[in-house]
């Protein structure tokens, strides 16, 4: 029986890798969410066929109309990847909660809306997999990018949570951190010319395949590239330490 994917986000950046890695794999079916139809119907066809589904995630009715169509067409669903999101930086004193609070419907809301809509169907295809896309901001924090912080936060507990709550069911829920991935919704160019941070930058080819292995091979947690996982050690063994370092690079 061929193996479902749906990977959301997937019109660009990680998630456009991600669809491309998971269509390498023998005997699997696609479904690619994003907004933009045009760019997904264009994926679909590089990889050799694809179901389509353009929504906003951030839309009320999109949950319940992604499973229904997922049902009808599918009737089953092996891997969800949460990869939507995006970032608008700024610091708190400017950009206020306006800013926290977009960012958080989109990065953490809209995918705890989505795995609720599509669960049952994860259960029912058990065993089966969940991998939400974070990032190393999901573990340490930086001046100007607080609000995409939290929401990584939320979703890295969240993650941790739903993983209790839903292995008695056959259903594994990994969790892949990317560090600096230049993508079209976040270019990174100020990190591609620091003097510092450039040479920290990893790719979406890299995190695809730690979607993948989290989805396949049912890991915990990977980190993309995976020195980055030093961070979240130091962070929570040193947070002074970190703080003094990133005081100095802020």
């Amino acid at each position: 029986m061929p193996r479902v994917v749906l990977v959301t986000g997937a019109s660009s950046g990680i998630g456009a890798a991600t669809a491309r890695r998971f269509a390498e794999m023998s005997r699997t079916e696609l479904v690619l969410v994003a907004r933009r139809e045009a760019r997904l119907e264009a994926l679909a066809r590089e990889i050799g066929g694809a179901t389509v589904i353009a929504a906003d995630l951030t839309a009320p009715e999109s949950p319940s109309h992604i499973a229904a169509f997922v049902e009808e067409r599918h009737g089953r669903l092996d891997v969800l990847v949460n990869n939507a999101g995006a970032g608008w930086g700024g610091r708190f004193a400017e950009a206020g909660w306006a800013n926290v609070a977009r960012t958080m419907d989109l990065n953490f809301n809209a995918q705890v809306r989505l795995t609720e809509a599509l669960l049952p169907l994860l259960r029912r295809s058990a065993p089966s997999s969940i991998v939400n896309v974070a990032s190393t901001a999901g573990r340490v924090a930086r001046a100007g990018a607080g609000a995409y912080a939290a929401s990584k936060f939320a979703l890295c507990g969240w993650t941790d949570a739903l993983h209790h709550e839903e292995r008695s069911h056959g259903v594994h829920v990994g969790l892949v951190l990317p560090g600096f991935v230049p993508t079209e919704g976040f270019p990174a160019e100020e990190i591609r010319h620091h003097p510092i941070w450039r040479w920290f930058i990893g790719s979406d080819r890299g995190v695809a395949e730690a979607i993948v292995d989290c989805a396949v091979h049912r890991r915990a947690e990977r980190y993309s590239p995976r020195y980055y996982g030093l961070a979240a050690v130091v962070g929570a063994a040193a947070p002074g330490l970190v703080r003094a370092v990133l005081d100095r690079t802020s």
